[in-house]
């Protein structure tokens, strides 16, 4: 959605990285300097809500309406407005993924009795599918548990295993992470996350962000990265690049005050 999207409020500003050459971006401080929002005054989280709705702005989806609620954020309002989001990309685990990934194949077999070419039926999102649920405790207390307990793994999930490895060889944007390698949430954090999201094929730097089918995902906020857990349907339309729609968030303050202890 990103690489297609308008630009209503002339804010779409280009910058030199050393990485990437020159890409495009959305300046929230232009948007203030329009008049449209003060960003002194709005949380962080909400700022990359804001960035988000800015860039995906399209009058249908996204509207003008959208990124002046958000610019006006309030604490504590007497109504809260229902807002689009529109994150990065997609976390899967090898559960939740692997119907996504059914629903996506599904797809293609309709385009080809459609006549039509099934390799136009790919992810618009990007989509880490990290495979760790399958994994069960058969043998322990022993130097070779964890070989064993791979090795029974594999044998048990042989079919799922090659249907995810021929998902991530056929359709773009999907990137599987292979068994016994991490628990999702750890590799999102320790490896998939990006800080800033460098979306080469729309040449636009914004904010990492993510939705994730494991409930553990909004760990990432940690980092920064804004995520939120989500079910199969909601991971689903994004990756298809549709958005999900969600009250605009409270925001809770934390104020840290002294310092750490030496040691």
């Amino acid at each position: 959605m990103s690489s297609s999207s308008k630009n209503p409020f002339d804010v779409r500003r280009t910058l030199v990285s050393p990485k990437a050459g020159e890409v495009a971006y959305y300046s929230l401080p232009d948007l203030e300097s329009a008049g449209v929002a003060s960003m002194s005054r709005l949380p962080y989280s909400v700022r990359v809500l804001l960035e988000s709705a800015l860039r995906n702005c399209d009058g249908f989806a996204f509207t003008e309406e959208h990124v002046r609620a958000l610019a006006a954020w309030e604490p504590n309002p007497k109504q809260r407005e229902e807002t689009p989001y529109m994150p990065a990309r997609v976390v899967l685990q090898d559960f939740t993924g692997v119907p996504s990934l059914v629903d996506l194949a599904a797809m293609r077999d309709a385009m080809k009795r459609l006549g039509k070419s099934p390799k136009r039926i790919n992810p618009l999102t990007r989509c880490d599918l990290v495979i760790d649920h399958s994994v069960q405790v058969d043998h322990y207390g022993t130097s070779e548990a964890l070989r064993l307990n791979e090795q029974i793994e594999f044998q048990r999930n042989r079919e799922r295993y090659q249907f995810l490895k021929w998902g991530q060889q056929s359709f773009d944007n999907l990137r599987v992470v292979p068994p016994a390698t991490g628990i999702v949430h750890q590799v999102n954090l320790e490896y998939l996350s990006e800080g800033i999201y460098w979306d080469r094929a729309g040449g636009l730097v914004y904010p990492d962000s993510c939705v994730g089918t494991d409930s553990h995902t909004p760990m990432v906020n940690g980092l920064g990265v804004l995520a939120w857990g989500v079910g199969g349907i909601e991971a689903e339309a994004v990756m298809m690049g549709q958005p999900i729609y969600m009250l605009v968030p409270d925001v809770v303050g934390v104020k840290l005050v002294g310092e750490l202890p030496g040691g």
